[in-house]
């Protein structure tokens, strides 16, 4: 008899899921025992610590790769600690699906453990879930088995992705399961409900653009879940304008290429800013919805210069921040674009342009010992000298996240993501796990505060377990960095409840693996961080590590609103700019 956990597992391995992570409890192990009984080599599962990781890893393996993230949990703290996860998928568009497992429903009413049906004294599971899903819903026999699950993989994976649930109760995982639709989808993609190309717009779109003396491209994540994501720097290429992203989406365009502008946003670059408040004529923002973290430096730019292509244009209008607002795939509307210069081909005129971060600074004087004088800058520069092309970078919150995004330049092939959501700090350590399970090559750098890795650093023990090549670095500053730099910049200096007691991230780091599983470092200098770089890379980077690095000095985070308009910038010359230099 096959039940309708199998029938789940059945279903979800049929359409090319290969991944399922979660944690287990009572309501949920009819889905593990599904999975074993599944057999290697096909759709298995993966143990994560605690729930929010185990949703972080279905958001990272779906956020990288435009495919459907699963993840499972039993009820109560294991659906609350699923919350978060989702919470973060839902934020960011990312197309995930989770499995939440239910007390039984013959004991709805009679005070079972973890009861969530809503009525008075229990969780309302439903309600809850509902306002961090774009779907959710609750299983209740064979009879709408597949029709719920329809639901759930149309909603998470059409217009805007995003996370669907569905509630599962114990005695239902164990029912028996119908047979699946004469009509269900062979395939993910099926279930995708497609936007359609409006043709005036598109028409709109490209006079303007073929008109512009200095169009700008500004690519946003909606296109890496997009099939057609790569026909925006297509066409881009083919009719030459200069391309920028968003920060959440470096990468989607090669940095090394001379179209790229580089990145816009809080912790953008602002040379960028620049270009496209004084030069640029028209910006076209496909696959992003300009909200506030991107738009922020560039408020200024005039609504008549902008168009925005996004699933869902509501933040757009509310801003007033583009005269034109279309609600498309962005890659599917740039790909008919594509079919309009071919038969009307066009190059935007020669642009003038020079990169420029900002220069690092101090945020507090200090003289510290040589051996613990390392700055997060000169960590990040050399940090970056070790990417290989095609590497992941994950950058977390928090000032060194910040500085990462603005300094870090990515090898060819190399991809950046940073989750801005709902996750907050931690999100990386689990995520990199799901991106680097789904990688086909390549390895993934993490770069975490110590708040970071305090609150989600135990999934390491994860990676280690799956032997995955991932290189933690964890910025360790004993305090929330960005908490103590507003504290000090809008406080009038007192901080609170942003610094504790330094910990020993290598000793808890030890504890999480043996020797030959994970490779350990910690470095307070520049000479210090170059030796262990090079032993981590020279034959253990086939394995998870991690590195400390021990910061004495904080530095000014390179983003709104702690950097002044014109504050000083240094170009990308190969010369290592320390706090204090000019240009």
């Amino acid at each position: 008899m096959r039940t309708i956990a199998g029938a789940l597992i059945d279903a979800l391995d049929d359409l090319g899921v290969r991944h399922v992570f979660g944690v287990g409890g009572a309501n949920i192990e009819h889905v593990f025992d599904a999975l074993h009984q599944r057999g290697a080599g096909r759709i298995s599962s993966f143990l994560a610590k605690r729930e929010d990781g185990a949703a972080f890893m279905a958001d990272g393996i779906a956020r990288a790769y435009g495919t459907l993230g699963v993840c499972c949990c039993t009820s109560g703290g294991g659906m609350m600690n699923l919350a978060v996860g989702l919470a973060e998928a839902h934020n960011d568009g990312i197309p995930v699906l989770a499995l939440v497992g239910q007390s039984p429903a013959v004991s709805d009413g009679l005070g079972a453990f973890q009861e969530s049906t809503g009525r008075p004294g229990t969780v309302d599971a439903h309600g809850l879930l509902r306002s961090i899903t774009k779907y959710t819903g609750r299983i209740t026999g064979s009879d709408d088995c597949w029709v719920q699950l329809r639901a759930a993989l149309t909603a998470a994976l059409s217009g805007r992705p995003g996370p669907a649930a569905l509630l599962v109760p114990r005695d239902v995982f164990a029912a028996p399961a119908g047979p699946a639709p004469a009509d269900w989808p062979a395939g993910l993609s099926e279930f995708a409900a497609r936007q359609e190309v409006p043709p005036e717009p598109l028409r709109e779109i490209f006079d303007a653009l073929s008109r512009a003396v200095a169009p700008v491209l500004l690519l946003g994540p909606e296109l890496r879940s997009s099939p057609d994501g790569d026909a925006v720097v297509a066409f881009a290429r083919r009719a030459r304008i200069p391309v920028a992203t968003s920060m959440s989406n470096r990468g989607d365009v090669d940095e090394d290429d001379p179209l790229y502008l580089g990145v816009v946003g809080v912790a953008g670059h602002p040379s960028v800013h620049r270009y496209l408040l004084e030069q640029a004529d028209l910006v076209v923002a496909a696959g992003s919805d300009l909200g506030f973290l991107t738009r922020g430096p560039i408020l200024d730019l005039k609504p008549d210069r902008v168009v925005v292509i996004a699933h869902d244009g509501s933040v757009a209008r509310r801003s007033a921040s583009a005269d034109l607002v279309l609600e498309a795939d962005a890659g599917r509307m740039f790909r008919a674009l594509g079919d309009l210069l071919t038969a009307e081909p066009f190059q935007a005129p020669p642009f003038e342009y020079e990169l420029r971060h900002y220069t690092p600074e101090l945020e507090v004087e200090s003289v510290v010992p040589a051996e613990d004088s390392l700055l997060a800058s000169e960590a990040i520069d050399l940090l970056g000298e070790y990417l290989r092309p095609g590497d992941r970078v994950l950058t977390d919150a928090g000032n060194c996240g910040a500085a990462a995004a603005h300094l870090i330049t990515l090898p060819p092939g190399g991809r950046a993501f940073t989750a801005f959501g709902m996750g907050g700090m931690g999100y990386t350590v689990p995520a990199a796990i799901g991106m680097q399970l789904g990688a086909p090559s390549g390895r993934t750098v993490v770069m975490l505060g110590d708040g970071a890795f305090l609150m989600n650093g135990l999934e390491i023990h994860t990676a280690v377990e799956l032997g995955l090549p991932i290189l933690y670095v964890v910025f360790n500053n004993a305090g929330h960095a960005m908490c103590a730099s507003r504290q000090r910049q809008m406080f009038g200096g007192r901080i609170e409840g942003s610094l504790y007691h330094p910990v020993d991230v290598v000793s808890v780091a030890r504890g999480l693996g043996r020797p030959d599983d994970l490779w350990v470092g910690s470095a307070g200098a520049l000479p210090e961080l170059r030796a262990l770089l090079a032993d981590y890379h020279a034959g253990h980077d086939d394995r998870p590590g991690v590195l400390e690095l021990r910061l004495l000095r904080d530095e000014i985070p390179p983003m709104m609103p702690f950097v002044a308009a014109d504050a000083p910038t240094h170009a990308l010359t190969g010369r290592r700019v320390r706090p204090g230099d000019r240009s």
